[in-house]
């Protein structure tokens, strides 16, 4: 039988990024490259009698494959890689030419040269692509052209078929050149609007965590308040109790059994009440740690769990880096509640303690073997709903598993905050 859980989950800032950003603006950079590659591809695929073998046409087939696939996996870190990137990308343009000169196809792969240039390369190396790009087709175009017949000089068609064809090349030139302009000004445009939507994201997200952090640090001011009005009030007057009840003792006559065993319970429940008084008043405290570790303030709850209930705790904590003082309370928190949970209301014999970091997120675990309970009738305690929102606040998933007689699992997962570039 699958074991119902109550899960709340608030996405981390990683993927609450996933979630709501558009990717429409690589896609269409995507879509624009393999438009490219499809008319290029279109015009290869012709009758070998229009000046290509069949040999040398697969051969730019494979070429034009191998284009695309480069695509697919763009050097991002490394200006060594990058440069090596481009260099073969040139060089396969040339080899293209080489096989084919006749091809049309040429000005589409220096396009997508420059557009891959605006996704790894910054503005400088940009214009530099570029401009090899329009250079190396500027060459490619003058090369192909037919050379000048030399004939009488009453005859001018031939020469004037030359001067067409050398106007033609230098508007194709001077298109092509504003083509690539017109290029490397839409991709930085298309980039520049989803890097502002992402930093735009990220600072709502932070937003949002300060206003937590904010919300939360009122809270704990609140608290302080109601710690030191417990202490100063309800807890000096349980003191002072105590002290009477031990006068009237020492004073009370003998023969005054009954009495003298009302007022005994007396003092016990007094010296109950002063005892749970302090706990509250700790459990208040706006730093529970008091400048210790969280792995040493988890060990003395440990110690403190076994003195209570005569368990030990199986525990297993593997923290690789630093965290902050806030999540570090709210694991501490979390942690000790649980455990007053279980020693009060579970009658487990086992209770296992996992806290763990797994690449950019922390996992803690807590297990217990007890009597277990239906979480759907137990979903207003001060408790649970505490756990819950500081998992919440710190953008965390909070997932409780449990059924009768058959144990208690809460597991949470908080992603550790990832640096602002």
């Amino acid at each position: 039988m699958q074991r119902p859980f109550i899960r709340s989950a608030a996405s981390s800032p990683g993927q609450f990024l996933k979630s709501r950003l558009p990717n429409h603006s690589f896609r269409l950079i995507l879509y624009l490259e393999w438009i490219l590659l499809g008319l290029a591809f279109l015009i290869e695929i012709r009758p070998a009698r229009f000046g290509i073998n069949a040999t040398d046409q697969m051969l730019v087939i494979l070429i034009l494959l191998g284009f695309g696939v480069m695509g697919l996996k763009l050097p991002m870190q490394g200006i060594r890689h990058k440069i090596l990137y481009t260099a073969l990308e040139l060089g396969l343009l040339g080899l293209t030419f080489w096989l084919d000169r006749r091809t049309g196809f040429f000005p589409l792969l220096g396009l997508i040269i420059v557009i891959r240039s605006c996704l790894i390369f910054q503005q400088a190396g940009q214009l530099i692509v570029a401009a090899l790009v329009f250079i190396f087709s500027v060459l490619m175009l003058f090369w192909g052209m037919p050379p000048p017949h030399h004939k009488p000089h009453h005859d001018v068609s031939s020469e004037s078929i030359a001067n067409t064809i050398l106007t033609l090349n230098i508007n194709t030139a001077i298109a092509f050149g504003l083509t690539l302009l017109f290029i490397l000004l839409l991709v930085n445009a298309l980039l520049a609007e989803r890097q502002s939507r992402e930093k735009l994201l990220l600072a709502n997200e932070q937003l949002r965590s300060y206003a937590l952090r904010i919300e939360d640090q009122a809270t704990l001011q609140e608290r302080n308040r109601i710690a030191r009005e417990i202490h100063d009030a309800l807890g000096h007057a349980l003191t002072a109790q105590s002290i009477q009840l031990e006068n009237a003792l020492l004073f009370l006559p003998p023969e005054a059994e009954k009495t003298h065993s009302f007022l005994q319970e007396a003092q016990r429940l007094g010296a109950r009440a002063l005892q749970e008084v302090r706990r509250s008043i700790a459990t208040l405290r706006s730093n529970p740690l008091q400048g210790r570790s969280l792995e040493a303030a988890i060990a003395a709850l440990s110690a403190e769990f076994q003195a209570t209930t005569g368990i030990i705790p199986t525990s297993l904590l593997q923290v690789s880096q630093p965290i902050s003082i806030e999540m570090s309370t709210a694991l501490y928190r979390i942690i000790q509640e649980s455990l007053t949970n279980i020693s009060k209301h579970s009658v487990a014999t086992q209770v296992s303690l996992q806290l763990q970091q797994n690449y950019n997120t922390i996992h803690l675990q807590i297990v217990d073997n007890g009597q277990g309970f239906d979480p759907t009738r137990n979903t207003t305690g001060f408790g649970l709903q505490g756990m819950r929102e500081r998992t919440a606040a710190l953008g965390g998933q909070f997932m409780l598993t449990s059924q009768r007689e058959q144990g208690c699992r809460i597991a949470i997962s908080i992603p550790l905050p990832q640096p602002v570039l």
